[in-house]
């Protein structure tokens, strides 16, 4: 069965010839090395000697992309840092009763039915008058 491609390359393996996407401890965006060690099981670390002499470990894959493929990341970031945001707005609680109920407290979004939010406070309040 043949090959088939993918648009993820996988693990860096040792000798790979790598690339910084962004500053690292000191290591500028675009500074190249290759890959000595590779370390982790799910999380995969490497040992990067850059080609000014420097070595440096636990370097995330994601800080890395093979020099090849270089330009095509730098491209693919500018596409995507150019694609116009879209922003998800947070579902509102309706009551179930049909009524416009008021967000809890401080505006802040509950996962707690609007309804049983005014149950508890009406609750609260005859507990308070028959105690006073």
């Amino acid at each position: 069965m043949a090959k088939t491609a993918t648009t993820e390359p996988g693990p860096l393996k040792i000798g790979t010839k790598v690339t910084a996407t962004r500053d690292v401890n000191g290591v500028a965006e675009g500074a190249t090395g290759v890959v000595e060690v590779v370390n982790g099981i799910t999380w995969s670390r490497y040992w990067v000697k850059w080609d000014d002499g420097r070595w440096q470990g636990t370097v995330s894959g994601g800080d890395l992309v093979r020099s090849k493929d270089w330009e095509d990341f730098k491209r693919r970031r500018a596409e995507e840092a150019a694609r116009p945001k879209v922003e998800v707005a947070a579902p509102t609680a309706a009551a179930s009763d049909g009524s416009d109920a008021a967000p809890a407290a401080g505006g802040a979004a509950s996962r707690v039915p609007a309804h049983l939010l005014e149950r508890s406070k009406r609750a609260r309040e005859r507990r308070a008058a028959a105690a006073g």
